[in-house]
């Protein structure tokens, strides 16, 4: 997660923060045949005008770009009320599987996280985000959503503003502290507003409007889909808009729809506390531990490190010290995954020695961040303009400096930094046209939510609550470490998640992996 509200999914995972950028282009190549799913209407869905039926009719020029993936442009109307109007460019990857016949069960379409990450990338990293058992029977395919990466992008703020934003004391100690806070969220919001009429419509709702869209022009009758972290949102809030459009449908690593911005807030940063005591533990019972003593004393000398950095950045040999704010990224990054411990446990070590430039790097590399001082994309500011579009609970600043001491008391390390990350919305210039509320899917088919006991930014329990909440849910849990759990290294749960979207055979009820 980045700052503030940015720990809300920021996720797309550890692991597509870590995937090379790379383009496509829509020039050449043939026309597809016309989509058998097209723009027909099903019980339960209203009818489509004329405006809206030419998306859902359009023909995607695919052409080849690199490593037998091909690229497209889909375009969808930036205002679905008035679906005449202006319109907005969506980036397509797709990798096409050898199968014909019965052995093709059509489209897998991806979305990794953010919101703001790209789907695009994690698609291009198929061979390691799916199993070949996937790609033996669907296309694998990934789209950037409205206002993200390739497509159209919001574009808020410059790189140095960014650096600047990122760096702004994410845990304020007096009333000049607060108001840098506030300018900072204010500039944000300026400079996505400024960016044109896009930035009134990047909201949840319409990009799963987008995805039937997509569904429709890749000729699928019912849409495949394996979503993480805010994937999983857009996989619920599409579930609950258009049951009868489910296909086989995993949701890895949940946000729940019906929680409120206070629940998500204080439920990742107890996710994150947990995550650290994990850490923590494990870091005290190998070598090479710069902690010491037991797990809360271990915890708390990581506290006081970053209580520390608010007074004494630490110098990094570049011109930019590690502040608190870049502290806190720093350490969230690699709690994502226990494959990345051990480094953590290395940076820590040299930070607590004095130097911060291993800190800086993995503080780098959540947001995405290149060594030239340019952002590799615009992740880091985009999640913000989704997340107070989708949300209508925005708090006044009496009620977030309230919230800030009850996080704490749960959470001591992460809560005041997560509870401060609601500022943003307060004083969003564009007004929300999302709701807080439950979803039920009512009438979808088998819908699989995974969820991780130790997961630090989607904690367990908000799988369990999606499970309960939609008409069809099944759950299927790794009882583990670290964020999402599909192709992670658990071979029971790819086992599971692979028999469920190839044979369409969910796993039974109460099932789970270690």
């Amino acid at each position: 997660m980045r700052r503030r509200p940015a720990l809300l999914t920021a996720v797309a995972g550890f692991g597509a923060a870590a995937l090379l950028a790379s383009g496509c282009s829509a020039l050449g190549g043939e026309p597809e045949p016309e989509p058998v799913g097209s723009a027909t209407a099903v019980a339960g869905e209203p009818a489509q005008d004329a405006d809206l039926a030419r998306y859902y009719d359009q023909r995607l020029q695919w052409a080849d770009c690199s490593g037998g993936f091909e690229c497209a442009r889909l375009t969808v109307p930036v205002d679905y009320a008035e679906p005449g109007g202006a319109t907005a460019s969506l980036a397509v990857v797709r990798l096409r599987t050898a199968a014909t016949g019965e052995d093709r069960l059509g489209s897998l379409v991806l979305n990794p996280g953010g919101p703001g990450a790209s789907g695009v990338e994690y698609a291009r990293a198929a061979t390691g985000v799916t199993s070949q058992a996937l790609r033996d029977h669907f296309d694998v395919v990934g789209f950037d959503p409205r206002g993200v990466g390739d497509s159209d992008p919001l574009r808020c703020l410059s790189d140095e503003q960014v650096d600047a934003f990122l760096a702004t004391d994410p845990t304020p100690d007096d009333g000049g502290e607060v108001q840098a806070l506030q300018q900072q969220a204010g500039a944000l919001g300026a400079g996505c507003a400024a960016s044109g009429e896009l930035a009134a419509h990047v909201d949840s709702r319409s990009v799963t409007r987008d995805m039937d869209v997509l569904r429709a022009v890749l000729g699928d009758d019912r849409l495949n889909y394996l979503g993480k972290s805010y994937g999983t949102y857009l996989g619920a809030l599409y579930a609950d808009a258009f049951p009868q459009r489910v296909g086989r449908f995993v949701l890895d690593g949940v946000i729940d729809p019906a929680l409120s911005s206070e629940e998500v807030n204080a439920g990742q940063a107890a996710g994150f506390e947990l995550a650290l005591r994990s850490y923590v533990q494990d870091c005290l019972a190998g070598d090479d531990c710069p902690l010491s003593g037991s797990v809360d004393d271990g915890v708390a000398q990581v506290r006081s490190f970053l209580d520390g950095l608010d007074a004494r950045p630490l110098p990094t040999g570049t011109d930019r010290p590690l502040v608190q704010g870049l502290g806190y990224l720093a350490l969230a990054y690699p709690l994502y995954a226990r494959q990345l411990w051990p480094q953590l446990s290395a940076a820590l070590g040299a930070a607590l020695a004095g130097d911060g430039s291993a800190m800086l790097a993995f503080a780098d590399a959540y947001a995405h961040r290149g060594a030239d001082g340019r952002y590799a994309d615009n992740s880091t500011t985009a999640i913000y303009a989704v997340n107070c579009l989708d949300r209508d609970d925005a708090e006044p600043l009496a009620d977030v400096q309230r919230s800030v001491q009850e996080f704490a008391a749960d959470s001591p390390t992460f809560g005041p930094f997560l509870a401060w990350g609601a500022l943003a919305c307060t004083q969003w210039p564009i007004p929300p046209v999302g709701t807080v509320a439950p979803v039920s899917a009512e009438g979808a088919g088998p819908i699989l939510v995974v969820g991780t006991t130790r997961d630090p930014a989607t904690p367990y329990r908000w799988a369990q609550g999606l499970a309960e909440e939609l008409s069809s849910g099944r759950l299927l849990t790794y009882d583990g470490d670290g964020h999402t759990a599909y192709a992670m290294g658990s071979r029971c749960i790819d086992a599971a998640v692979d028999a469920y979207l190839v044979a369409g055979t969910p796993p039974e009820e109460g099932t789970t992996c270690t």
